[in-house]
């Protein structure tokens, strides 16, 4: 799928040094992905506390790509990683019931990680009209939906083609890059689109903010940040209700901070897109009402609930199942030998 992205274990002789010079009171590890493996061992080698947070939910993805008995398999390798860790932090409630329905680890050892916007950087004073005409290609007066993130076949984006067919003389930006832009050019091929590439930066901000509305048709996110960059950034949103998504947008805020619509209901979907393309008052109202919400959900506390609370919470477990296999041998020295003895053995 990336065929130029350089993959590492992590397990290099070098790195294990330094994580020990460093002498770090926990490891957090992002998973899945090839690193993983390398952040249990050097955890486990070192005898430290490990966190893993989840972000990719490869089983939806398997199907598009490969086989879909290769799912099972990889359940089982999550499994195994995700049970060797002391604390597992999931992005939304739909993982954590999937973690549970696949028996990945105890629903105690589970942490909603709450969800986080850099309200600054994605801001509605980022609209600009230089951008909007670059994202329009030279027509800023047309209605302009906007989509930003990778280009993968599990994001849905064929989608997108049947929406815009049947809302014509409007016209839709995509920024981004992946293995399935090269079909998605051909796909939108002679219809309004504008293909933009990657954007970072003051340069994605505008991007966010210059657009009317933004749509999010995949089914498989575990949270789905752009969601809230684009609400952040004064700009609705209409997006499949699955995955991570109705976290960011529940029940009862919608259709006042953004729409979702039922997966695969092309009606349901355009029927939304419409309204907030027609309707000037309503879409900017609900766009103050999004901005107003992605105000609360601010890094700095989230950062501070996983440092004081979900940490804290790995160390705990990780301390008591050390407790737990000390305690037969605490049994067995109690047998054998006196007193001070004991406590020489169990403290080895």
């Amino acid at each position: 799928m990336y065929g130029k992205v350089p993959l590492s274990l992590a397990l290099s002789p070098r790195i294990i040094s330094e994580v020990a010079k460093f002498k770090p009171d926990i490891i957090h590890a992002s998973s899945p992905g090839i690193m993983v493996f390398g952040a249990l061992a050097i955890a486990k080698l070192l005898s430290v506390p490990l966190v893993m947070s989840y972000h990719t939910h490869v089983p939806v993805y398997i199907p598009r790509y490969t086989f879909s008995w290769l799912v099972e398999p990889m359940w089982q390798v999550i499994r195994f990683l995700h049970r060797a860790a002391d604390l597992t932090l999931v992005p939304s409630a739909a993982i954590s019931k999937d973690f549970e329905t696949a028996q990945v680890i105890s629903a105690n050892r589970i942490r909603l990680w709450n969800k986080g916007v850099d309200s600054a950087s994605f801001h509605p004073r980022f609209r600009s009209h230089e951008m909007r005409i670059r994202l329009s290609d030279g027509e800023p007066d047309k209605p302009l939906i906007i989509h930003v993130g990778r280009f993968g076949r599990e994001k849905n984006l064929d989608f997108v083609k049947m929406v815009m067919d049947r809302l014509p003389g409007i016209r839709i930006a995509f920024i981004g890059d992946g293995p399935y832009r090269t079909e998605l050019e051909n796909m939108f091929e002679g219809m309004p689109a504008v293909f933009t590439g990657m954007m970072q930066g003051d340069e994605l901000s505008q991007a966010y903010a210059s657009g009317d509305v933004f749509i999010m048709p995949s089914e498989s996110e575990t949270l789905g940040q752009v969601v809230l960059e684009s609400m952040s950034s004064g700009v609705p949103v209409v997006a499949a209700r699955a995955g991570g998504i109705p976290d960011i947008i529940p029940e009862d805020q919608e259709g006042k901070t953004s729409f979702l619509f039922t997966p695969g209901d092309l009606d349901d979907c355009v029927g939304k897109v419409r309204l907030l393309l027609t309707n000037r008052e309503f879409r900017d109202n609900m766009a103050r009402t999004a901005r107003s919400e992605m105000e609360k959900c601010d890094w700095r506390a989230a950062s501070k609930t996983i440092r004081n609370e979900f940490y804290n919470a790995a160390i705990w477990y990780w301390r008591k199942k050390r407790a737990d296999m000390v305690q037969p041998l605490q049994w067995l020295a109690q047998m054998f030998l006196p007193g001070p003895d004991v406590r020489r053995i169990t403290q080895c």
